[in-house]
């Protein structure tokens, strides 16, 4: 029997999953909660606004109903992080027990600090939950350039479960016991890429990236270790590996938002020229409260923390962040080597 697979989101991401499933065979379910949206999908037969040039077939069903999940097979929730809640409340009241969630949004609720997987399994506590991460943008998965990704989950069985549906020749799929450094590594390189996006935005060079980017996965490292991640998992696809497809591309709409930003605009306006949801923004704000809550150092995040709520000069930024103090690279050997 073709397994039904209910994609929850009619974004880039949940159009391009949509598109690329319906290929592999599966019947395809796309939900989303504004009927406008499907239909101008069904009108034109592709996603204009996000997923442009890319056809979306006819036999995809379209839904603005969440009981199309009602005999799902395997359910992908595609929506930004701030809907992650409502959605999942939703499907809270009508998901059959045992159907596997796969989440491929990246981020944090805001108010709670939570991780999306958490979100979903307080809504939806009778449903293993499995976060899909990695360095994989829209764009490229709907017209099947080769991608990978990790499917990680407390539970083997439902990762390995969602490995199987969804591997394909164009779609490798990796699993892992890690969903905490898994979804840590997915949020947190969104907040590296805005400021990659900063210094492109200001005309900075290859040096200063790269700095940036070795610095931040230390910083991301840090932080999700503290909190009970793998430190191998950032040297990973959904750390190092999501990171600089992040931070160097201009399908990346949080570097696109950095650049605006680097060239002197606020972040409300960067937002609203790039036209969607740019997650690195409330995702510094959680990494900042995270940060605090759990003393690590991060300063890169401190400092965009600084640009986005109290108007520092983002060249001000630069010059204090390479005046800190001096420091060894791996400050735990040091420190460990002085005390033997």
């Amino acid at each position: 029997m073709v397994k039904h697979i209910v994609i929850l989101g009619s974004g880039g991401f949940g159009t391009s999953l949509a598109v690329t499933l319906f290929r592999c065979g599966y019947q395809v379910t796309l939900w989303s909660a504004f009927q406008s949206e499907l239909d101008d999908i069904r009108k034109y037969g592709q996603n204009r606004k996000l997923l442009p040039g890319v056809a979306v077939d006819s036999s995809i069903v379209f839904s603005s109903d969440i009981h199309c999940a009602d005999d799902a097979d395997l359910i992908l929730m595609a929506v930004p992080s701030f809907a992650v809640r409502s959605v999942s409340k939703q499907l809270g009241q009508i998901i059959k027990p045992g159907v596997v969630i796969a989440n491929v949004g990246k981020g944090f609720e805001e108010s709670t600090l939570m991780r999306l997987s958490e979100v979903i399994q307080s809504e939806c506590p009778n449903n293993p939950i499995v976060a899909l991460s990695g360095p994989s943008h829209a764009e490229e998965i709907a017209r099947c350039v080769p991608t990978t990704l990790v499917a990680a989950s407390t539970d083997r069985s439902s990762a390995e479960y969602v490995q199987d549906l969804l591997m394909s020749t164009n779609l490798r799929i990796y699993v892992s016991d890690d969903i905490v450094g898994v979804e840590l590594g997915g949020a947190l390189k969104n907040i590296i890429a805005l400021c990659a996006g900063v210094l492109d935005g200001m005309g900075l060079g290859d040096n200063v990236k790269a700095a940036l980017m070795t610095r931040g996965l230390a910083e991301i490292a840090r932080l999700g270790v503290a909190m009970g991640a793998h430190s191998s998992t950032f040297a990973g696809l959904t750390g190092m590996g999501d990171l600089i497809v992040t931070c160097t591309s201009m399908h990346s709409r949080n570097r696109r938002a950095g650049i605006f930003i680097g060239q002197g605009l606020s972040a409300e306006e960067a937002i609203k020229r790039v036209g969607m949801t740019v997650e690195g923004i409330s995702a510094a704000n959680a990494a900042y409260n995270l940060a605090q809550k759990n003393n690590v150092s991060m300063p890169i995040v401190e400092q965009l923390h600084e640009v986005l709520h109290n108007n520092k000069s983002v060249k001000d930024v630069v010059v204090d962040l390479m005046e800190r103090p001096k420091r060894h690279e791996n400050e735990k050997i040091w420190l460990a080597s002085q005390n033997s």
